[in-house]
């Protein structure tokens, strides 16, 4: 009698699910959609809201982040039930996440953090981490010696913060390890091109590069391609499609593996769990790896 009664408390808890799920409206804010990390993030959290019938407002912020705060602000407005937000910038979003706060309407940031205000949950991956992880192999590789040049993404994005942090925690354990340059290319492919260009011309020697993220590792490579620069150790972060294809043709050395998809699953399957009373931990870790031919 106990497992016919436990068997349809399951049945009950799943077929609530939905019903609970068609109840809530969730918003959500990406910093960019001109990304195919965030764009493989926003098909994973559509995948899920789909599942359970439920409605999904998206916003892309364009890497502005004053359209992060007029989205967030939208999204309050809506008295959507949930909100989830990965922001362009820690500083910028904290605004807009103390106005959700005070309206009652929870949020969650997925991959980059905010720097204040009260967040419900952090689903990211350890970006320190990471930046540890594409230190080592760099290092590795070049024979623990060598003069590098690290591609920043934008600042004041948690993401750019904490993979650099865990990069030049690596590299200054090597003393024959210089960094020759480190500037700003903003998560973007152009100006990784464009920076990289520059730095080619001021630096005539470069043995490796870390880019924040796939994107500007890819530009720093056509723009070495272009300089027909060669014997230039490439490391990335994300393993988008073409930087995993740039792999497996040894243009790249190695990039750091991100799951976004799984990013954007986790937010909407733990922001519906918030709002149907789960409490959930200040921080969800999506596990990393290295992909190398």
């Amino acid at each position: 009698m106990k497992k016919v009664l436990a068997l349809v408390s399951v049945l009950l808890l799943i077929i609530a699910v939905p019903a609970w799920a068609q109840k809530c409206t969730m918003g959500m804010v990406i910093s960019t959609l001109n990304n195919p990390f965030f764009v493989t993030l926003k098909e994973g959290a559509e995948s899920v809201a789909a599942k359970h019938d439920m409605k999904l407002i998206i916003y892309d912020a364009q890497d502005d982040s004053a359209k992060m705060t007029s989205s967030m602000e939208d999204l309050i407005q809506k008295k959507v039930d949930v909100i989830l937000v990965n922001p362009t910038d820690a500083d910028a979003v904290v605004p807009s996440i103390m106005k959700a706060n005070k309206a009652k309407i929870p949020v969650l940031t997925i991959d980059r953090g905010a720097s204040g205000g009260e967040v419900v949950c952090h689903i990211a991956s350890d970006n320190v981490a990471g930046g540890k992880m594409a230190g080592e192999y760099l290092a590795e590789s070049l024979g623990k010696k060598g003069k590098i040049v690290e591609l920043v993404g934008i600042p004041g994005t948690s993401a750019a913060r904490d993979r650099g942090k865990g990069f030049n925690e690596v590299i200054k354990e090597y003393k024959d390890i210089e960094i020759v340059a480190s500037q700003t290319a903003d998560f973007n492919r152009d100006k990784g091109l464009k920076v990289f260009e520059n730095i080619l011309q001021a630096q005539p020697e470069i043995n490796g590069v870390f880019a924040h993220n796939d994107e500007m590792i890819l530009g720093a490579i056509a723009a070495a391609e272009a300089a027909g620069r060669k014997g230039i150790i490439f490391v990335g972060f994300d393993a988008i499609d073409d930087a995993v294809n740039a792999v497996k043709d040894g243009r790249l050395a190695a990039t750091v593996a991100q799951q976004p998809r799984v990013m954007g699953e986790l937010a909407v399957e733990k922001g519906l769990a918030y709002f149907m009373g789960e409490k959930l931990p200040e921080f969800i870790p999506v596990p990393l790896k290295l992909v190398t031919q």
